[in-house]
C-alpha cells in the first residue's frame, strides 16, 4: 500500500522542476552506451519524449564515431586518426555523411517519434544553418565558425524536436563541408539558441576526483586546476572543455552526465540532487 503515497511523491518532487523549466531549451549530446545499447536507447527516447511534453523544448545532437569506423572499414575506407580526432579525406567525409545523417540521424528521429515526441532530423548543411572552417592537418573535420539558429527556432517554436547530425556546411562554397566533433557542435548550437542547459552524455559516472569520487559542481577555475594536476585527463578533457565553451556563449549550466544510467536526463533534471557533474559560471 506504500506504492502509490512514494509515486504521489515522486512527482510533487518534480513539480518544482517541470515549473522552473518549462519552455526553456535545453541541449543534449547525445552518444556512448546511450546510444549503442538497445535497452539504453529505449529509456533515453522516453526521456526527450517526456521533457518535450511536459513544455521542455530539447534538442538533440548525436555522434556516432563508432559507427564511422564500422562503415569505413566494410568499405575500405582507412580511419585515421591525429591527437584523438578523425583525419578526414574526401572519402571519409562521404562515409562520415552516410553513417551519422543517413543512418544514425534517421534511426534517432524514428525511435523518439515511437515514444510519442515529435522529432526531426537536420543537420548543419540544412539552411546553412551551421558553418565551419577546417582544422589544420585534419581534412575537412573542421570547427564551428557560425551558427544562425532561425531554423533550429523555427522548429523549436512549432513543437518539433531537432535532432542534429554533426555534419557542416562550409564558409568557403567551393568546400563539401565539415565533419564536426559532436561535443562541440552541442556547445555552438546551445550558446546560439540560448538554452537554459547543455548536457554531455558520456560512458563515465561524470567528473571524478584522484579517488573516483564523483566531483558535483565544478567552476572553470576548478575545472584548470583539476587539468593541471592530470586529475581531468584523456577524454574528459574535451568534454569539459565544450561545457566550458557553452558557458562562454551564455548557457547557465552544462552538466557531465552518466548515459549507462537508464533516466539519467529525467533524474539529473527533476530531483534536487542530480546525478552529474555541474559544471557553473
Amino acid at each position: 500500500m506504500q506504492a502509490k503515497p512514494l509515486v504521489v511523491q515522486t512527482l510533487l518532487d518534480a513539480l518544482p522542476y517541470i515549473r522552473k523549466f518549462y519552455g526553456e531549451m535545453i541541449v543534449i549530446k547525445y552518444g556512448g552506451a546511450a546510444q549503442i545499447e538497445e535497452r539504453l536507447k529505449d529509456k533515453f527516447a522516453q526521456d526527450i519524449a517526456l521533457l518535450s511534453l511536459v513544455g521542455m523544448k530539447p534538442v538533440v545532437v548525436h555522434g556516432g564515431g563508432r559507427s564511422i569506423t564500422e562503415l569505413s572499414q566494410r568499405l575500405g575506407v582507412k580511419a585515421e586518426f591525429r591527437d584523438g580526432l578523425r583525419v578526414t579525406d574526401r572519402d571519409a567525409l562521404r562515409v562520415a555523411q552516410m553513417a551519422l545523417i543517413g543512418e544514425i540521424n534517421t534511426e534517432i528521429v524514428s525511435l523518439l517519434n515511437d515514444h510519442g515526441a515529435k522529432a526531426i532530423g537536420v543537420n548543419g548543411k540544412d539552411g546553412g544553418f551551421v558553418k565551419a572552417s577546417a582544422i589544420e592537418n585534419l581534412g575537412f573535420t573542421g570547427e564551428v565558425r557560425d551558427v544562425n539558429p532561425d531554423l533550429l527556432l523555427k522548429l523549436i517554436n512549432d513543437r518539433f524536436v531537432p535532432v542534429v547530425a554533426p555534419i557542416a556546411s562550409a564558409i568557403e562554397p567551393s568546400q563539401p563541408g565539415f565533419n564536426i566533433n559532436a561535443d562541440a557542435m552541442a556547445s555552438a548550437i546551445a550558446g546560439a539558441i540560448r538554452a537554459k542547459k547543455a548536457i554531455f552524455m558520456t560512458d563515465t559516472a561524470g567528473v571524478l576526483d584522484k579517488d573516483k569520487n564523483l566531483l558535483r559542481s565544478l567552476s572553470r577555475a576548478d575545472i584548470e586546476r583539476l587539468k593541471a594536476d592530470g586529475t581531468i585527463a584523456g577524454g574528459m578533457i574535451p568534454k569539459v572543455d565544450s561545457a566550458l565553451e557553452a558557458l562562454k556563449y551564455g548557457v547557465d549550466k552544462a552538466h557531465i552526465l552518466d548515459g549507462r544510467v537508464e533516466h539519467a536526463l529525467l533524474l539529473e533534471i527533476f530531483t534536487s540532487e542530480g546525478v552529474s557533474t555541474e559544471i557553473t559560471r
